[in-house]
Formats: C-alpha cells, sequence, structure tokens
C-alpha cells in the first residue's frame, strides 16, 4: 500500500468521524441533564481519544514525511491545514472539553463545541478533497 492510499484513507476516516461528531455527537450533548453529561463525558472522551490520537499523530507524521517527499503545492497546503487542526483541537477544543470535567456552564461550552467544531470539520473535509484530487492526478 502507497503513502498516499494510506494518506486517504486516514482522510477519508477523519472525515467520518468530524462529521459524525458535527451532525451528532456534539448536538447530542444538549440532551444530558448536566451530572449526565459530566458522567458520560469523561468516559466519552477516553474512548475518542483512543481513536482521534493515532488518527492524528498518522496524518501529522505522513504529512510530515511527504512534505519531504514530493514538494508541490499539495504538500504544503495539506501539511498547514494539517499544523492548523492540531493547533485549533488543542487551543480550543482540549480546553473546552476539559472545561466541561471541572464542571464549568455545560450549555455555554456545548454550544461553543459545536459552533466552533465547524471550522474543523470544513478543514478536514478540504483536507479530504485536496487528497483525492492528488491521489488522482498521481
Amino acid at each position: 500500500m502507497t503513502i498516499e492510499i494510506i494518506r486517504l484513507l486516514i482522510d477519508a476516516g477523519f472525515v467520518v468521524l468530524i462529521w459524525a461528531v458535527q451532525l451528532v455527537i456534539y448536538p447530542s450533548f444538549k440532551f444530558y441533564s448536566k451530572a449526565n453529561l459530566f458522567q458520560w463525558h469523561r468516559l466519552y472522551t477516553k474512548r475518542v481519544t483512543v481513536i482521534v490520537l493515532p488518527l492524528m499523530g498518522s496524518q501529522l507524521l505522513l504529512g510530515f514525511i511527504y512534505l519531504f517527499q514530493v514538494q508541490n503545492t499539495y504538500t504544503f497546503f495539506s501539511f498547514v491545514i494539517i499544523l492548523a487542526l492540531w493547533v485549533i483541537t488543542f487551543t480550543v477544543f482540549v480546553p473546552l472539553h476539559q472545561s466541561i470535567d471541572i464542571g464549568k456552564p455545560v450549555e455555554n461550552v456545548c454550544l461553543k463545541l459545536e459552533k466552533k467544531n465547524w471550522i474543523r470539520t470544513l478543514l478536514w473535509s478540504l483536507l479530504f478533497i485536496i487528497s483525492i484530487f492528488n491521489y488522482l492526478s498521481i
């Protein structure tokens, strides 16, 4: 299996995951009572981290490798998008999730998660689209 196919599969996996988070998971948070959300959220974040962190790490590593193997517009822009996703995830979303875990006002945090996640949804979708175009142009 080539690096391009592995990369495309990881990008596809993220598109499915992020759209599920955007359309199903984050909106469902508002249906939990504060106590139930607090209890569920700790389990949810542990479980989703097992899926997300290896995918993000793989995406970053492959993007870095590909950037040095093939210097072109695709590798540059895709790596910039990957870096932006890392920065946004760890500076915006990790703190928001942590604030649920420490019991901050849940309604505000859940609304912020849902609204702010559109940027990651669009970036991961864009990354997948340009990965498809890159793969088809090889």
